[in-house]
């Protein structure tokens, strides 16, 4: 069976789990932190990434794109998550790169704070990664349809679960930036998303 490798409080771990429960492919999660359980992390993947796939032969894989496409080839077809349409994938691919630029700006501004001294922070750096990250969220909420459940269909695919756990994520860590009423359709997208049994399977923690 696979392993999942990594904290649930980590976006890019949360959307690969999810993601593999979604396609029914077996593999069980071992919540091995990058900053407590280092040592133990090491011994598994030695450049200490989360999240960390290894494979049943044993193949250590590591970033939540290059993992997701790997699952992406040994789910049955019927499952997958990306549109079969090029033009729904291409606005799909558009989601999927503004949620995870919001991921990686939230991490930024959370590791700034928690991880440097007050007196070392560079407060222009960190006033131009609040922009980005506001941008990348105003441009997401622009893309979702708050008239659908799911933004490509019946079920919730990649965009979907990406830009949930995005929202989440932000929501959790940086409370302050998600203004009440400011992102209605990510705020419902998100609630619908928590709901299913997926997201409940693997809850942010």
């Amino acid at each position: 069976m696979m392993r999942l490798i990594g904290m649930l409080d980590s976006p890019y771990v949360r959307r690969v789990a999810i993601s593999l429960k979604m396609l029914d492919l077996p593999f069980s999660h071992e919540s091995v932190s990058v900053f407590s359980t280092f040592v133990a992390f090491a011994e598994i993947n030695p450049v200490v990434k989360a999240p960390t796939l290894v494979t049943e032969q044993g193949v250590v894989l590591m970033d939540s794109n290059l993992i997701l496409e790997y699952a992406a080839r040994i789910a049955a077809p019927e499952l997958g998550l990306s549109p079969a349409k090029i033009e729904h994938f291409t606005h799909a691919q558009r989601i999927i790169g503004l949620a995870l630029a919001a991921c990686e700006k939230s991490i930024q501004i959370v590791y700034e704070h928690s991880l440097r001294p007050s007196e070392k922070r560079h407060q222009p750096w960190l006033d131009r990664v609040h922009g980005q990250l506001a941008e990348a969220l105003r441009l997401l909420e622009a893309e979702i349809d708050q008239e659908s459940s799911w933004i490509f269909g019946d079920r919730p695919l990649q965009a979907d679960i990406t830009s949930a756990v995005a929202f989440r994520f932000t929501s959790e860590m940086l409370p302050d930036v998600i203004a009440a009423g400011d992102y209605r359709a990510l705020a419902a997208l998100s609630q619908r998303a928590e709901a299913t049994e997926a997201f409940l399977a693997f809850p942010f923690s």
